[in-house]
């Protein structure tokens, strides 16, 4: 790594196809995993979601594999991976955002009944 090269901490949210077999679900997230890894990246903590409904039918699919992934990485390779990203056929969704900190846990509250 140059020395001038900018890290950042990111979270991550991947939703992979919920109709992959669980050795298939595992290669298609460590595709996800070694692309950060192998540019330089670092993986600090895997929050696995599970199985959720999705908000919105996305090309016919009505459910998704959810997982929250934590890591550091140079500020020049995110475009890079987004374009990777599009061409992985079980990434239903994907969204990566710059975060000031690692979370152990992950809470959703829940979301107020409409009367």
């Amino acid at each position: 790594m140059k020395k001038h090269e900018r890290k950042g901490l990111y979270e991550g949210m991947y939703i992979l196809s919920a109709t992959l077999s669980d050795d298939s679900r595992k290669k298609a997230f460590d595709k996800i995993t070694d692309g950060i890894t192998q540019k330089g990246g670092e993986i600090h903590k895997v929050h696995e979601q599970g199985r959720k409904r999705l908000a919105y039918e996305i090309d016919g699919k009505r459910e998704g594999y959810y997982y929250v992934l934590y890591f550091t990485a140079p500020t020049q390779i995110i475009g890079d991976l987004w374009k990777e990203y599009h061409l992985h056929e079980d990434l239903i969704r994907f969204v990566t955002m710059r975060t000031e900190k690692v979370l152990d846990t992950l809470e959703f509250k829940p979301l107020k009944m409409q009367g």
